[in-house]
C-alpha cells in the first residue's frame, strides 16, 4: 500500500515569501521536500513556531569557502587588491588538501547556522564528493570552478579543464558553473572559450570585474600594479591582445552565456549601467558590502544600480576579507551603509536576487508553492510594525534553518 508523505505546518508571527507582501499570523504548510502552501493561519492545527519570522533561506552569491579557516582578514584595510592578492596567493600556497577541505566544511556549517541556505562558491578545486559537504542537510551548492589563463599558452589546458568539470555532474545538489576570475588574470581567448562552453552545458559564469583601480588601470594602459603582480607571477603577457581596452568589453562577452554573474562591479561606469540593465533576464551584479568596505572604496552605487534596474544580489565574499560568512550581517551593514534603500530590496537582494543570479529561481529564493522548503527561521525581540526592520534588527537571530522540509539547523 502507497502512503503519502505526511504533511509539515508551521505557523509564525510573519511569513515574508519575499515573491509577496509579508503575512501577519503566517502559516507555511510543507510536504516531503517541497513547499506545498503559504498563508494565513486560520485555527488549522500547526506547529507554533512564536514570535518569529519564517522567510526563505539566505542566497550567498558568491564566496570563497576556501578560506573559512582564516581567524581575521589578510593584510590590512584599506590595502589596494594587488598587495592583498600576494596575501592570499601565500595563504592558498601554504594549505594543503586536508585542510582546505576543513575550511570548505567549516565555511559550510557557519553560513548555515547564519540562514544561508544556497551558496554560489568560487573553487578552485573540485570538492564536490567530499563529505560532509555533499550530505543532505548542507546548502545547496553553485560551484563556479575557477580558471586562469593570463597568457594564450595555458589556454587549451583551462579549457580541457573546465569542459571536464562541467560534464563531471555528482551531486543533485552541488550544480557546476564556470568562473573566468578576472580581466588580469583571464587571456580573451579563454573567455570566450569557457562562454561556449557555458552555453553548450547551460551553465552560468561568474567574472570578477570593476573591482579595483588597479584594475581599471590595467585595461586602460596596460600597465601599473597588476602588471607588476603579473612579471612577479611569471603570468605577463605585454601583447595588448591579452585584454579588452574596457570593462564593457568584458561584459558584452558574459552576456554571450545562458547566466552570468558580474561580481563586485564597483567602478561600473555610465555605459556598463546601461549595458547591464538592457540584460537583466541574464546578467546579476553581486555586490560584497563588507568586503567593499574592508578595501576602503568608494561607496557603493546601490542606490544608482536599482534606480537603473540592474538586476542585484549580495554576497559574503571569503574570511581573507570579511570577519565572517553571514549574509544576515551584510544584510545589516548594508542598511546601515544604505538607509535610503528599502529593507523589503534589500531582503530580496538576499534571497531571489541570489537566486536568480544563480539560475536556481524556479526551486529557491522565496516562499511559493512547489519551491524547495528551504528557509530561516528568525526570532524577533523587537515590536516593529514592518517586519522587514525587524529581521534587520540587531537583536533578531536566526533560530533554525530548514533544508528540504528538514531541520537542518537549530540554535
Amino acid at each position: 500500500m502507497v502512503t503519502s508523505t505526511p504533511e509539515l505546518a508551521l505557523r509564525a508571527r510573519w511569513v515574508l515569501p519575499v515573491a509577496s507582501p509579508p503575512i501577519a499570523n503566517g502559516l507555511v504548510v510543507v510536504r516531503g521536500s517541497k513547499i506545498v502552501s503559504v498563508g494565513v493561519h486560520a485555527g488549522e492545527p500547526a506547529r507554533d513556531l512564536g514570535d518569529v519570522a519564517i522567510l526563505p533561506g539566505l542566497v550567498n552569491a558568491h564566496t570563497h569557502l576556501e578560506f573559512s579557516g582564516l581567524a581575521a582578514p589578510l593584510g590590512t584595510p584599506g590595502m589596494s587588491l594587488p598587495a592583498w592578492i600576494r596575501h592570499t596567493v601565500s595563504a592558498r600556497r601554504a594549505t594543503d588538501a586536508t585542510e582546505h577541505d576543513a575550511a570548505v566544511a567549516q565555511g559550510l556549517r557557519e553560513s548555515l547556522a547564519a540562514g544561508t541556505t544556497t551558496v554560489g562558491e568560487i573553487a578552485t578545486r573540485d570538492w564536490r564528493a567530499m563529505e560532509p559537504q555533499a550530505a543532505r542537510l548542507t546548502p545547496d551548492v553553485r560551484m563556479f570552478f575557477e580558471l586562469i589563463a593570463p597568457v594564450v599558452a595555458r589556454v587549451p589546458a583551462a579549457l580541457a579543464a573546465a569542459e571536464q568539470f562541467a560534464r563531471d555532474t555528482r551531486s543533485p545538489n552541488i550544480l557546476p558553473g564556470l568562473s573566468p576570475h578576472a580581466p588580469y588574470t583571464v587571456h580573451p581567448q579563454l573567455l570566450s572559450g569557457l562562454v561556449e562552453l557555458a552555453g553548450r552545458f547551460q551553465i552560468p559564469l561568474a567574472m570578477h570585474l570593476a573591482e579595483s583601480p588597479e584594475e581599471l588601470e590595467l585595461l586602460r594602459s596596460g600597465g601599473g600594479p597588476f602588471a607588476e603582480l603579473l612579471r612577479d607571477f611569471g603570468a605577463w603577457d605585454a601583447n595588448p591582445t591579452a585584454r579588452y581596452p574596457q570593462v564593457l568589453d568584458y561584459l558584452r562577452q558574459l552576456a554571450g552565456a545562458p547566466r552570468s554573474l558580474v561580481i563586485h562591479g564597483n567602478y561600473l561606469d555610465d555605459q556598463d549601467v546601461e549595458f547591464l540593465s538592457a540584460h537583466v533576464a541574464t546578467m546579476t551584479v553581486v555586490y560584497c558590502p563588507r568586503t567593499h568596505h574592508f578595501f576602503r572604496h568608494p561607496r557603493y552605487p546601490l542606490a544608482r544600480l536599482l534606480k537603473a534596474g540592474v538586476a542585484l544580489a549580495l554576497g559574503t565574499d571569503s574570511r581573507a576579507s570579511n570577519p565572517d560568512l553571514s549574509l544576515f550581517d551584510e544584510l545589516r551593514f548594508v542598511a546601515a551603509e544604505h538607509p535610503d534603500v528599502d529593507p523589503a530590496t534589500l531582503l530580496r537582494l538576499a534571497t531571489l536576487g541570489g537566486a536568480q543570479a544563480l539560475g536556481l529561481s524556479d526551486r529557491v529564493g522565496t516562499l511559493e508553492p512547489g519551491k524547495r522548503a528551504n528557509f530561516a527561521v528568525v526570532q524577533l525581540v523587537e515590536q516593529l510594525a514592518d517586519p522587514h526592520d525587524a529581521i534587520l534588527a540587531s537583536t533578531a537571530r536566526v533560530r533554525q534553518v530548514w533544508i528540504g522540509g528538514e531541520l537542518a539547523h537549530s540554535d
